[in-house]
């Protein structure tokens, strides 16, 4: 049996080393994963850092993009795909919320809605983010995280506090 495809919505950020090299890297395994297919990539942001007791500015800023593809496996495989992607570009699990050279998030898989101790879907949080909301405003006007309302709406209530840094990529590989 073929698994339906679905449309998977990845928020990526990282604070630590060369940021835009690492997002860059990390789009090109997202892309190369098995059953996925990139369909589109956000202009990068710049964000304050978020620690568990609110904005940091001292720590260093997050470089954050919002990526789309077309999924046709598991949201579970995925995310251990994209923990091991994380893995490989360095990312250490020391503190909670702590600074990282690379996170990414799923935010939503399709229409799916999970809810355990390893996966929730939608992102909890990814209604009161400025740095998920903005990238994913780019990408789709229309975008909606279900029984939390459109993303432009959510967005303006956050403040909006992000600020682009670089244009819609470019098509050549490594560049965000």
């Amino acid at each position: 049996m073929i698994a339906p495809v679905e449309r998977v919505v990845l928020a990526l950020g990282g604070n630590l080393g060369d940021r835009a090299a690492t997002l860059s890297a990390a789009v090109r395994d997202l892309a190369a994963l098995p059953g996925a297919l990139l369909v589109d990539l956000s202009p990068s942001y710049e964000s304050a850092a978020v620690k568990l007791d609110g904005v940091d500015e001292n720590a260093p800023r997050y470089l954050n993009a919002v990526v789309t593809i077309d999924y046709s496996g598991d949201p579970y495989e995925l995310l251990d795909a994209v923990n091991a992607i994380e893995a490989q570009h360095g990312r250490v699990r020391a503190e909670r919320w702590g600074d990282r050279t690379l996170d990414i998030d799923l935010i939503l898989f399709g229409r799916r809605s999970v809810d355990d101790e390893r996966l929730t879907l939608p992102h909890p949080r990814a209604a009161e983010r400025d740095f998920v909301l903005a990238p994913w405003l780019d990408l789709d006007v229309e975008a909606a995280i279900p029984g939390r309302g459109l993303v432009r709406d959510l967005l303006a209530a956050t403040g909006n506090t992000v600020a682009r840094v670089a244009a819609a990529p470019a098509s050549a590989p490594g560049a965000l």
